[in-house]
């Protein structure tokens, strides 16, 4: 008798939807590869940001966390025992379109292959978190901490953008030919990684180190006229640096304050996630997914008696991602004629399924500067004119670009 009192005064105190369903979702087991942002849209479930509060609450998962492969994990999708008759009477509302929302889902969760029956069959009905719990004004997964790159510090003409270090800090407005336009730029490795290393001089060369100047040269001409552009990789005391000799550190971070962590795979997970919630958070303040552009730049390693040009991938199967790394290549084939006459340019165009590449959601291009282990080849990343030329041919590239 006490049991029924109870659950009774329990059903006057929560509306029926949530006595109903408490605690129940629809659980899955991580695969290889899976990662919470992917997971989530995949469910349709990555436009609201109550449902990723809610997948660490279930799963009392912090910030940031990983998914482990073949554990269990619950998502925000409420689990009802379909009565036969109606989703409403099923869940205890009384809202026809709230129903047909819910109806739909199912349908395409069915069609996406992620339900194996009909609600309707299988007695098993899915409800997303977000439609009976979330404000709909409230959209799209939760953005990283602002910094300085996007809250402009403005003093006339000049933008204050400290990443860029303390010579290089002031950025004037050049232009606004990039206006409206978004651009993410991720340097390869970093932190515990320093990527692909040689020597020069008895000095430790690290890809990241080099990787990560071209890229901080190549952001600045982009907010120099008038984009939105997003260091993803970042490291607070090594700006625009003039050296022939970087130094190597681990001290690198991620958009957000995110610590890179030790592994390789979760590590791409974070840069990839960060990546696809600001895109998210970009097309949902207006800027189209054709203005929207992802650069990852990287140094790569070969034998050391293999020159290779600067060369590119794209994103397989993505014709936007394809044509950007051609007009990228054709800018570089443009200013070796100019520059190094002497020179037959041979950087090449291809796809390549790569991580970044194929979990981004933004039209890709990855660019690979040169052969770590080439003498000749370490000339491109050494010498600060260089890296500097190719940031801004690089940029000129973008700048071409018409989406």
């Amino acid at each position: 008798m006490r049991t029924i009192v109870v659950f009774g005064l329990l059903a006057c105190l929560n509306p029926p939807h949530l006595a109903a369903a408490k605690d129940t979702y629809h659980k899955i087991v991580a695969q290889k590869g899976d990662y919470i942002y992917a997971l989530l849209r995949k469910y349709e479930l990555d436009e609201h940001t109550c449902n990723l509060e809610r997948f660490y609450e279930i799963n009392q998962l912090e910030r940031n966390a990983h998914l482990l492969e073949g554990e269990s994990y619950y998502l925000p999708i409420l689990v009802y025992d379909y009565n036969g008759k109606t989703i409403r009477s099923t869940i205890g509302i009384s809202d026809w379109d709230l129903a047909v929302r819910i109806q739909k889902y199912n349908e395409r969760m069915q069609e996406a292959q992620l339900r194996s029956a009909s609600y309707v069959d299988d007695r098993v009905l899915w409800v997303p978190y977000h439609i009976l719990h979330c404000d709909e004004a409230e959209v799209r997964l939760p953005e990283p901490v602002p910094d300085q790159d996007e809250t402009e510090s403005l003093s006339g003409e000049s933008r204050t953008f400290p990443i860029f270090g303390k010579a290089y800090e002031k950025v004037p407005l050049e232009s606004r030919t990039l206006k409206g336009r978004v651009f993410y730029v991720v340097s390869g490795h970093g932190g515990p990684d320093p990527g692909a290393m040689s020597r020069s001089g008895g000095h430790n060369l690290c890809e990241d180190e080099y990787a990560y100047d071209v890229s901080l040269r190549l952001c600045r001409y982009l907010v120099a006229h008038g984009a939105t552009a997003y260091m993803v990789n970042r490291d607070d005391n090594d700006g625009i640096r003039s050296d022939k000799l970087l130094d190597c550190d681990t001290d690198e971070y991620l958009w957000g304050g995110v610590k890179m962590h030790r592994d390789q795979k979760p590590r791409l997970n974070q840069r990839s996630e960060i990546i696809n919630q600001l895109y998210a958070r970009n097309l949902s303040k207006g800027v189209p997914a054709e203005h929207q552009q992802l650069i990852i730049i990287h140094v790569d390693s070969r034998n050391k008696s293999q020159r290779v040009d600067l060369f590119f991938y794209h994103q397989p199967g993505r014709k936007d991602s394809r044509q950007l790394a051609i007009q990228l290549q054709q800018k570089m084939e443009e200013k070796y004629k100019k520059y190094q006459p002497a020179r037959n340019y041979q950087g090449t165009v291809s796809a390549r399924d790569l991580h970044m590449l194929r979990t981004c959601k933004p039209m890709a291009v990855y660019i690979e500067l040169g052969n770590m282990q080439n003498r000749a080849d370490q000339r491109r990343i050494l010498l600060e004119g260089n890296r500097e030329a190719v940031a801004k041919w690089l940029f000129e590239g973008l700048g071409e670009s018409t989406p």
